[in-house]
């Protein structure tokens, strides 16, 4: 029996299962993702407000955004791949409980050391949920997995969009302090994924059922293993030139707002609204294209669709374009990412936490990297160099031309 014939069996076994798309479930994780990352989002939007406080440089800044980003990237594979081999179905409430601790922390830390702490447990937390509601999502989908990672990460774009409005109006306007209300997030969160993790118990019995009969293949059934790591690859670079471009978004576009046009730093949280909230948007339709076209060509023209707006944006001299330009950029860039995660499970259909964990882990990590790196770059020059340099990591979308194009062999292979 040949390697596609078993995977084939699979998926026919899982659908005379009685698997459906579970709405309510994804609808669950999609919202819970959505206070996940509204309370990330509000480490950056209080930036400022520690600049200030604490009179820090910019490489301070990005150091503080280093400290969060490797805490949740670091953990996020290790934790898909030993979640892969022991389910646990409350992981994702016990992971929220690190980012409520981190909630109150941040709220009241009386230094700089206290505020690397605060955001290393909301990190911890981070790096629990994304991996392990990534499978869920793939769980819950019935089939239709772009869709699902559509859904589940539509929610947590649209809570890092109203993270910083809610900052705005919240922490920026009455103080510090008051980010211990976002523990009321935290809060509901919990509350919700305790009720998934009942369903995921009972989904997990279900597919232990199945693999006593059935093979999961940890390698696509129709590409060699050096194939597979080289699309691997391939994809690890495209997330590697998108999360350059969007550290210097969601680490500095407020400063550089401030800076070239003055405004206030309430006002520049709004501009920064509209860029995450039309990334949330851009994410929505991603995974259903991908569905429907083809994964590669959503990822390619994604990153570099967005390329010809982020190299034209630095030199834009009205406030009004930049806004929409960066509107433009968020729209498009953010589509790819549902692409590349499932395109990503669907060449290591066996190790689906594992492959989660890796491209969460390492969109965080290279965000957080790059935030830090970004941030001596801007003191050393300006933050104009900053963009101008960065733009130009958009051209690398140009490699997601060598991706195989999956659909097109499972079409042949078929014919044959």
């Amino acid at each position: 029996m040949s390697l596609s014939s078993i995977v084939l069996k699979k998926d026919i076994s899982l659908k005379n299962a009685g698997q459906v798309t579970s709405y309510w479930i994804l609808f669950g994780i999609s919202f819970s993702h959505l206070l996940n990352d509204s309370i990330q989002s509000l480490i950056p939007s209080i930036y400022p407000l520690l600049k200030d406080e604490f009179v820090l440089s910019f490489a301070q800044i990005g150091l503080i955004q280093l400290t969060f980003q490797l805490t949740a990237s670091l953990l996020q594979p290790m934790v898909g791949a030993y979640t892969d081999k022991h389910p646990q179905p409350y992981s994702l409430a016990v992971g929220m409980c690190f980012s409520l601790a981190g909630l109150i922390a941040i709220a009241f830390a009386p230094n700089y050391l206290g505020i690397l702490i605060s955001v290393a447990l909301i990190g911890s937390g981070s790096a629990i949920f994304h991996p392990e509601s990534s499978k869920l999502a793939n769980m819950a989908s019935g089939g239709k997995r772009g869709l699902a990672q559509s859904i589940f990460q539509v929610g947590g774009n649209t809570g890092s969009a109203i993270g910083p409005l809610l900052a705005a109006v919240v922490v920026v306007a009455y103080g510090r302090s008051h980010s211990a209300y976002f523990a009321l997030f935290a809060l509901l969160a919990i509350i919700i994924l305790v009720y998934v993790g009942r369903w995921t118990k009972d989904k997990i019995k279900e597919m232990n059922a199945l693999k006593k009969s059935v093979v999961i293949e940890d390698y696509h059934p129709l590409l060699t293993k050096p194939k597979v790591h080289k699309a691997i690859g391939i994809l690890l670079i495209l997330i590697f030139s998108k999360y350059i471009y969007l550290a210097s978004i969601s680490s500095y576009f407020t400063f550089f707002l401030i800076e070239k046009f003055k405004v206030s730093v309430a006002n520049s949280q709004l501009f920064l609204f509209g860029f995450l909230a039309a990334a949330a948007v851009g994410t929505f339709f991603g995974g259903p294209l991908g569905d429907r076209y083809g994964r590669k060509y959503v990822i390619w023209f994604s990153i570099l669709g967005a390329a010809p707006f982020a190299l034209a944006m630095p030199y834009l001299d009205s406030l009004f374009l930049t806004s929409v330009f960066s509107i433009i950029i968020g729209f498009v860039l953010s589509s790819a990412f549902p692409a590349i995660i499932v395109y990503a499970q669907e060449l290591m259909p066996g190790k689906i936490g594992m492959i989660s964990g890796l491209f969460y882990g390492l969109a965080f990590g290279m965000g957080g990297v790059m935030a830090a790196l970004l941030g001596v770059l801007a003191d050393w020059k300006d933050i104009y160099f900053v963009y101008h340099l960065c733009s130009f990591m958009l051209l690398l979308g140009g490699v997601a031309y060598f991706l195989p194009n999956l659909r097109e062999l499972a079409k042949q292979n078929s014919e044959n």
